[in-house]
């Protein structure tokens, strides 16, 4: 009879120990759930700025009392039966959930690349609270072929010299049981502490890996290339001052943002009952005032062109300052802004500078996409030097033509191009040496261009090297109409660890077939735009295997980056993460909500599972499941 009790004792502790394990799971699993929306939105957990003060009414618990409304199978172990010491709302614990996160994020990345080669996308910038954080993006073909760029992890460092900062990487990489051997490029901007010929970032990794060669950014030498011309002429950079200034002179008041709306919809309205304007979805919508940004010219472009299409709008606006400011001191500034808006070489600038930046800003947004490959990078920036000689060659006329235009409708005087022209710079002695055709078109139009087209060349000359003929050789644009074999035996020398003296000789061969099969008899591989193509169709089409060293010279030109364009997106994301609200956050917390926030497609196929088991494996838990 006792031992008949005792079984039934054990049988009934078993049970209760099974519901409080299943209890506890499912506790834990709602805690997931509700940290991966707060994750995925960048999402504050305790209130709106993570203060301690605002833990009661915290968006982790008000998001976990929803959620358990909502589900009715698991409200009873949510809200009613824990425990009265139960730690899993706690921040300590939510913290080692988002930690769980980010490892397992990072796990699914590393499953990704496979132990293959990669490049290094690295650089600095400030958070809200002053510390100097560094990205470290890995750049790696997956087995599918696709080019990936992936945040690896961002770092605080307090010493950003080259030394520290390799010793940052190095660390890191050591974390995840990768090494600088397997370095095979890196993309870095022009900073000294990285681009250093000695002593710089690039040159310590070259020691580690021969084969890691360095690429200056594109997308930040098109930047140094447009600010080099602003600096060499005054007209443009007036014009940047000039709507720089008046932009933040409207943007400063409700009262000016309201009066603009207004301006802009009666013009709207002006020009439909004119005819010059077609409704439709999409059609006439509002346009913002944008402010440019000086580290990305991009935002220029839109600047200028938002304010030729506002231009109407924002000469009533200071016209209605000039009349209604009470300070002598902004009436002043608002006659300056509306006396020069209102010059033919206001309206010059704005259109040539307008034509320019939309030919570069093409360029520019190419060069940042994940996918972009340094052949047609290169290939890209001649386009753009082309495409700016022919404007200098014949759209002249079309300029003036639309300036005029623009200047009868706003009433703007266009000025006598036979005329000698006064400049403010010079003695009114020297009238007749220029016209004012000959200042617009030579010293204006010509130098602007003639500029832009030397500081392209000067800064996109590394087209001359082995690295990039080789690259341009294994293109498959106009069915591998660029294929040179002794120029990819070339480019293959420049990878000592990856090609030895046998492997050299095999890949001659390889060379020799794999043209064969893929320009004259495999019409799968017809009309490839790119060697990111050819890299995902010599993997659908199993010919990877057939020629694996030139797959590898495949992937090792992939792997060269083309631009940073990946850090700096994990920077922005920085800033909304640690914002001024949230400035206090830890390193750590930081970090594992970043990770996963940036790269969310990889974070939504890690399931629960795996983050839970990572959770109880981080140190030992009160329940292990």
């Amino acid at each position: 009879m006792s031992r008949f009790i005792a079984g039934t004792t054990v049988y009934s502790l078993e049970m209760q120990f099974s519901q409080f394990k299943h209890a506890y799971l499912v506790r834990l699993s709602a805690s997931v759930d509700v940290v991966r929306l707060l994750i995925t939105q960048g999402l504050a957990f305790r209130g709106h700025d993570e203060s301690k003060s605002s833990l009661s009414r915290g968006n982790f618990l008000q998001i976990l009392s929803w959620y358990a409304k909502k589900c009715d199978n698991i409200r009873d172990y949510v809200l009613e039966h824990a425990p009265q010491n139960d730690q899993m709302t706690s921040p300590m614990i939510q913290k080692d959930i988002v930690s769980a996160c980010k490892i397992e994020t990072i796990k699914a990345i590393l499953e990704e690349l496979n132990g293959d080669y990669f490049s290094l996308l690295v650089d600095e910038s400030f958070d809200v609270s002053r510390k100097e954080q560094m990205a470290i993006v890995l750049r790696y073909i997956d087995r599918n072929g696709f080019v990936m760029e992936r945040l690896l992890d961002i770092v605080h460092v307090q010493d950003t010299s080259a030394l520290s900062l390799k010793r940052a990487i190095v660390n890191l990489l050591a974390q995840h049981s990768l090494s600088l051997s397997y370095v095979r490029g890196q993309c870095y901007d022009g900073a000294s502490n990285m681009q250093g010929e000695i002593n710089g970032l690039k040159m310590l990794i070259r020691q580690e890996s021969r084969s890691a060669h360095s690429i200056h950014c594109f997308a930040h030498q098109l930047q140094l290339t447009l600010v080099a011309v602003s600096k060499k002429c005054i007209e443009v950079g007036k014009l940047v001052v000039l709507v720089s200034n008046i932009l933040n002179v409207l943007g400063s008041s409700f009262k000016r943002m309201d009066e603009f709306r207004d301006s802009q919809k009666q013009r709207i309205q002006e020009a439909l009952d004119l005819g010059e304007l077609t409704t439709g979805s999409g059609l006439n919508q509002e346009l913002g005032l944008s402010r440019a940004c000086d580290t990305r010219w991009g935002s220029h472009f839109k600047s200028f062109n938002n304010f030729i299409l506002m231009f109407g709008s924002i000469l009533n606006v200071l016209e209605s300052l000039v009349l209604d400011a009470r300070l002598l001191d902004e009436r002043a500034k608002a006659m300056g802004y509306l006396e020069a808006c209102r010059t033919y070489e206001v309206a010059f600038m704005l259109h040539l500078m307008s034509d320019v930046l939309a030919i570069t800003n093409e360029l520019n947004k190419c060069l940042q996409k994940k996918e972009q490959d340094l052949a047609n990078a290169m290939l890209l920036v001649e386009v753009a030097k082309i495409r700016l000689q022919a404007y200098r060659d014949e759209e002249w006329d079309s300029l003036i033509a639309r300036v005029s235009l623009f200047c009868i409708k706003h009433e703007i005087l266009v000025p006598n191009f036979e005329e000698p022209y006064v400049s403010s710079l010079r003695s009114r002695r020297r009238l007749g040496d220029n016209k004012v055709s000959h200042h617009y078109r030579v010293e204006v139009f010509c130098n602007i261009i003639d500029w832009q087209l030397q500081e392209l060349k000067d800064r996109f000359g590394e087209a001359t090297t082995d690295l990039l003929h080789g690259i341009s050789c294994l293109n498959p644009i106009d069915l591998f109409s660029s294929f040179d074999i002794r120029k990819i035996m070339k480019m293959a020398k420049l990878y000592p660890d990856d090609f030895n003296e046998f492997n050299m000789g095999s890949l001659e061969n390889q060379l020799a077939s794999y043209i064969i099969d893929v320009r004259d008899v495999d019409e799968r591989f017809y009309n490839l735009k790119g060697l990111c193509d050819l890299s995902k169709k010599l993997v659908q089409t199993k010919k990877h295997s057939n020629y694996p060293l030139v797959f590898r010279l495949v992937k090792l030109a992939l792997l060269l980056p083309v631009a940073t364009a990946s850090v700096e997106r994990a920077f922005s994301a920085m800033k909304f993460i640690k914002n001024d609200l949230r400035s206090q956050m830890s390193d750590d917390f930081f970090s594992g909500c970043l990770v996963p926030y940036l790269e969310k497609d990889v974070f939504d196929n890690v399931s629960n599972d795996a983050i839970i088991k990572t959770f109880q494996d981080m140190k030992p838990r009160r329940v292990q499941l």
